[in-house]
This record gives C-alpha cells, structure tokens and sequence, in this order.
C-alpha cells in the first residue's frame, strides 16, 4: 500500500529515498523515483511513467497512461517483482487533485494484495496536507518520522563518518561532540557543517584535536 516518510529539514529524508535503489535488488523491485512533484496530476503520471522506462507513453492522455501503468504493475508482479512508487519533497504538491492521483493508483490491486508500493517522503507539513485527505490517509499503513539524532547518536555518526574517511584516532574531544550536538540540534546536514568547518580550522591551526572553543569559533562562522 502506502507508507509516508515524514522529517526536518537536513535530517537525512532524500538520503534514504536514494539509498533505497541500493538496498532493494533490481530483480525483485522496480522503482521509480520522481525528486520534483511540482507537476499537474497528468504530469505526474507521465513523469512516473518515464522514470520506469515507459518512454513511449509519455505523451499519452491519461487513460492511457493509467492503462499502461496497470499493464506494467501486472507484468511486474507476473516476474515476482515489486513496482515501488517515492515521492521525494511531497509537501511541495500543491494541488491537491495531484494527492488524489496518487491515491488513485493504489486502486490498482488484486483481493489478496496492492500491485504497487508508494512512499511520500516530505517535511512535516506534509502530514498536515494528508490529514485533508481522508481517503488517501487511510490507505497509509506505516507513518514514521525521522528525529534528529540524539547525543550519544550524533557522537557515533562523526565516530563513524571519521571512520569512513580513513581515521579511527580520536580527532574531536568530548566537549567537541558536544558542542556539535548542541549547534546542530542533531540534524545531520548541521553536523555535516559544524564538522567540515571544524576539520577546516584545526587544519588551518594545525591542531591534533578539535576542542570545544574550535566547535564554538565554527558555529559562529557558519552564522549558526
């Protein structure tokens, strides 16, 4: 059915929307993606319908697009594949009818079982705009928010980001993570920030460790 990925800005929304494509084999899952929803209802069909290769159709008028759609959705699960639908930025829809479009495609399905999967990933006004549309609401199975991290969690993800880029040795001090906690309010894009700024003048001082003063002097220069 549905399911909606609602989260504050920087807090790693659209960074799971890609990581999907990663993580689900593309013999058991086709997906399509659409990152710009400011379209018209017969747009948004058409943008879906390119992003699953459907490149032939795209210019069709809406029956015929939604015929098409049907047709892949079965061809899909006659191979024992799923057909998943993520909406990217779905609070930035502003026609409602648009919404209504979406909840229409997941009337495509068989007694036991949808035909397609959609997500609608937004930020937190999103939620308001579907508590409007009572229908497309109820067919939402699972509702998750995404929170900034917590302390500790944000401790571990500059922990583990040094550790991507090559380094396990102790680079900020515990007053440093923080003070990274506490200006980015535990959104990962502030962390990401506070961080490369940090990294930026302990490279300039040539410091062995960045310090909470380090942190501070970062978080003013980024205008935080």
């Amino acid at each position: 059915g549905a399911a909606l990925l609602t989260g504050e800005y920087g807090c790693g929304k659209t960074v799971i929307s890609r990581l999907l494509f990663q993580v689900l084999p593309p013999e058991k899952y086709e997906i399509a993606l659409v990152t710009n929803p400011l379209l018209s209802p017969i747009d948004l069909l058409r943008e879906i319908c390119f992003q699953l290769g459907m490149n032939d159709v795209v210019n069709a008028p809406k029956p015929q697009l939604l015929m098409n759609l049907n047709d892949r959705f079965f061809h899909n699960m006659n191979r024992n594949k799923d057909t998943v639908i993520i909406i990217d930025e779905a609070q930035a829809i502003r026609d409602l009818e648009t919404f209504e479009e979406l909840r229409l495609l997941l009337n495509f399905q068989l007694n036991e079982r949808f035909l397609m999967t959609l997500v609608l990933i937004g930020q937190p006004e999103l939620r308001e705009k579907i508590d409007q549309l009572k229908q497309l609401r109820q067919r939402i199975s699972i509702w998750y928010h995404l929170n900034p991290l917590s302390r500790e969690d944000t401790k571990n993800y500059i922990i583990h980001r040094l550790k991507v880029a090559g380094t396990e040795r102790k680079v900020f001090s515990d007053e440093a993570f923080n003070s990274v906690w506490a200006g980015s309010e535990g959104i990962p894009r502030m962390i990401n920030n506070i961080c490369d700024m940090c990294l930026l003048l302990g490279y300039t001082k040539n410091l062995e460790e960045i310090s909470g003063d380090i942190v501070r002097k970062a978080i003013h220069g980024l205008g935080h």
